[in-house]
């Protein structure tokens, strides 16, 4: 919302800054996005009086000026054709740069100097286009800035409105807001009706099919009026909130909308069939042709307003193009009407005809005002029409407004804000907001809300707004007080085991990811997803947006593909979020599940020396996931090659005591090769749900720390190639050691197979053994170690 300083001063007498004012509506709710001054491009320009016009010798369509500009006298050669001597106009000296960019300098025209420009309204951003220069008031003086004499020199803020606050749409919403924030007295605009002619008040009859969608339409009569240019000072109001002017009638339906917040609209009377409006439904499939001459295809939802004959308006969207006021139109029929928000708000979206009128609609206007700002623009039509107002008003209302009576406790609304209140300072707050108080009980007080505040539906509305006035930034923070100890071991909810699982990922050096709920059904069929359990979006934003994953892997992929486009040679990330299944056993239709994706591609360290170049694989991938469970406290997992994955090339399951918690694995090189990838991508997906169950399970035992040293011990174990190194690290860990602390693999070596021989593997593990009370013998730990190397070479058949 562009508010005008100067139009506000109109209401309330504010003698503040522009900074300060902004500052104050922040803190009330009402966020400053910033401050312009419109007309500041034509601030040098001055008023210069015309003291000669003689005809140029060499051009018949020049002029040759001498103009008064207050300090001097000017030569100027001006090509109006509306020039002449005793005229004031305004004046761009030498050195002056244009809205248009263009600086003005000194110059020879045909021969003559010319040390300025006279300038027309187009030339000074004041209007689309112009015939001549512009011609001031014959009482301006030489010298003056314009924007000083056409009171241009204007601040105009631009103010956030949420969307609940439908009453901060216009000067007079934002002029409440400022009168309650600084206690300031609140004046409407002076109301004086001169009616001429006979009754109208049956020139037209209204009928409403329903109360509901149009709780009041009304309208006057103007006859007598010329369509014309509006006057200077509505003009440039206008244009300085971002308002196109158009004609006199036109702007003063939009100047009433900004200014009050009730939007309105001017139909040719002479044009309306029948002698009566009916507001009523569209039939489906029914035309009409909008003022932007595009032909819309209704709905039975759309709501139209009609004469006798034909539909005239799309009912808070659009006029109707077979209406519209015009150069010859002698008669108006000014409309004033209420709409119900969401039927306006669902036409304006379907039909894409978003306008301030909509906007405004879509939110709610002020019932009980709707009759002033009629009243006020009729007014002004007369009066910059030469119009004659009709007395009496056509009228329908068939749901008269009725104020919500409100609940409020100060006591309660103290508890909900957390500090001590005056009931004196509750009173006064409510009541300069509008609200009407009862206080027959003192602790339990009745109020009725104003007309402009739809947003007042229950009692803590109102203790919202005491908290506002009183001051968000002044509420003191204070610890809650707590009644009984925290209880200990507690299962995390799913919001603390996501945020440490979010913690661990950042703290391995993973990069988080976040990526839309929403992927194309193209993308799930690439990956080869099952299609029965898929939710599909019945408004999708776009067409590669139209169902809720069944899988992270889509999203991680764009991910790396988007990456890859921005010169990444490696990638290491992770991403927690839901996944969506259709569930007809649900009550939503729709099963959540909590995933952990994670993928790991190209260079184990982007950023080069000291570190080698090497490629992260699948041992990158894995360690990732035995750190998570060793994080989680869950134990050692079993990693089991399955058989077949939609897009995973080897997959291997990963369980932990026989609970299925993922898969993980390499992405199947077309559909890698498909997001850009030219080498492996490893992808893993774990089910968050089960990690967090079983998790809250776990029973944490403590120990002491260790405070003798550790004694290693390398082994090298020569087993066939297809044996597993689980298989190995599992028999010994069975082993009964008393010694044994530790097993980790730390070397493989492939020597090259004899011709007719059985691959092997050379694989090195480092055995730990410790004791909890004293250090540890080399004897004994080598006994240890014979164990080992025993046991192995009789249970596995392998070689030491």
């Amino acid at each position: 919302m562009l508010l005008s300083l100067n139009w506000l001063r109109e209401f309330v007498p504010y003698t503040g800054t522009a900074q300060e004012l902004g500052d104050r509506l922040t803190m009330l709710g009402l966020e400053l996005e910033e401050i312009t001054r419109p007309f500041d491009a034509i601030a040098d320009i001055v008023v210069g009086y015309v003291l000669e016009r003689d005809q140029h010798p060499e051009a018949d369509k020049l002029s040759v000026c001498k103009v008064d500009v207050g300090t001097e006298v000017l030569d100027i050669v001006c090509g109006a054709p509306n020039v002449a001597a005793g005229q004031k106009v305004p004046v761009a000296k030498v050195g002056v740069t244009m809205p248009s960019g263009l600086k003005i300098k000194k110059a020879k025209l045909r021969g003559q100097p010319s040390c300025g420009m006279i300038c027309s309204e187009s030339e000074l951003g004041l209007s689309d286009e112009s015939d001549g220069i512009m011609v001031l008031p014959a009482d301006f003086t030489p010298g003056d800035r314009l924007v000083d004499v056409l009171n241009l020199d204007d601040t105009v803020l631009d103010i956030s409105i949420t969307p609940n606050r439908a009453d901060c749409l216009s000067v007079l919403g934002l002029a409440r807001e400022v009168a309650l924030a600084f206690d300031l007295p609140l004046t409407l605009p002076e109301l004086k009706l001169n009616e001429q002619g006979e009754d109208a008040s049956g020139a037209m009859k209204i009928e409403i099919a329903d109360g509901e969608q149009c709780p009041v339409y009304q309208g006057r009569v103007i006859d007598g009026i010329s369509i014309g240019p509006s006057p200077m000072w509505m003009r440039n109001r206008l244009m300085s909130v971002g308002v196109r002017p158009i004609s006199n009638i036109v702007d003063v339906t939009n100047y009433i909308m900004m200014e009050l917040g009730q939007p309105l609209h001017a139909f040719d009377m002479d044009l309306l069939e029948g002698g009566r409006i009916v507001v009523e439904h569209a039939q489906e499939g029914q035309k009409v042709i909008t003022l932007d001459e595009q032909e819309r295809t209704l709905l039975a939802s759309d709501l139209l307003i009609k004469d006798g004959s034909k539909a005239v308006a799309l009912a808070g969207v659009m006029g109707g193009a077979n209406t519209e006021i015009n150069d010859a139109s002698k008669r108006v029929f000014l409309e004033c009407a209420v709409f119900k928000p969401a039927t306006i708000r669902k036409t304006a979206r379907r039909l894409a005809l978003g306008s301030e009128s909509s906007y405004r609609y879509e939110r709610g206007v002020d019932q009980v005002l709707s009759t002033f700002a009629m009243n006020r623009a009729a007014q002004l039509m007369s009066e910059l029409s030469g119009g004659a107002l009709r007395p009496g008003v056509c009228r329908a209302e068939p749901k008269a407004w009725t104020a919500p009576e409100l609940r409020f406790r100060p006591a309660r609304a103290a508890a909900l804000l957390g500090i001590p209140l005056e009931d004196d300072f509750c009173r006064v707050t409510l009541e300069k907001l509008g609200c009407t108080i009862s206080v027959a009980d003192t602790g339990d007080w009745k109020v009725i809300a104003p007309s402009h505040r739809h947003d007042f539906e229950r009692e803590a509305d109102l203790i919202e707004e005491v908290g506002r006035v009183y001051g968000m930034d002044n509420i003191p923070p204070v610890l809650p007080h707590v009644s009984k100890p925290l209880e200990q071991g507690k299962a995390d909810s799913e919001y603390d085991f996501w945020m440490r699982v979010k913690a661990w990922g950042r703290g391995i050096g993973l990069n988080e990811a976040v990526n839309y709920s929403f992927v194309g059904h193209k993308d799930l069929d690439f990956l080869g997803l099952p299609a029965e359990n898929r939710i599909s979006i019945m408004n999708p934003l776009t067409s590669e947006q139209d169902v809720l994953r069944t899988e992270l892997a889509p999203g991680l992929l764009n991910t790396l593909r988007h990456n890859l486009a921005q010169g990444r040679t490696g990638l290491q990330v992770f991403e927690l979020a839901h996944i969506f299944e259709a569930d007809a056993t649900s009550d939503t239709t729709a099963r959540e599940s909590g995933r952990l994706g994670l993928l790991v591609y190209g260079l184990r360290h982007e950023d080069g020396w000291p570190r080698r170049e090497e490629e992260a694989g699948y041992e990158d991938l894995k360690g990732i996931v035995e750190h998570l469970l060793r994080v989680l406290n869950l134990g050692s997992a079993t990693f089991t090659l399955r058989n077949s994955h939609s897009w995973l090339l080897p997959c291997v399951e990963v369980r932990i005591g026989g609970t299925f918690v993922g898969v993980m694995g390499r992405v199947k090189p077309a559909i890698a090769d498909a997001y850009h990838a030219r080498k492996d991508v490893w992808m893993a997906e774990l089910e968050l749900d089960t990690l967090r169950a079983m998790n809250a399970q776990v029973e944490l035992q403590f120990a002491a720390l260790p405070v003798f040293p550790p004694v290693k011990r390398d082994i090298t174990v020569m087993a066939p190639a297809t044996m597993p190194v689980g298989a190995i690290v599992d028999h010994v860990q069975s082993i009964n050691l008393k010694l044994f602390s530790d097993i980790v693999l730390v070397d493989v070596f492939e020597p090259e197979t004899p011709e007719g021989g059985q691959p092997e593997r050379n694989l090195t593990f480092r055995l730990t053994f410790r004791h909890a009370e004293r250090t540890l013998k080399d004897k004994e730990v080598d006994k240890e170690r014979d164990k080992v190397a025993k046991s192995l070479t009789e249970a596995l058949g392998v070689r030491i």
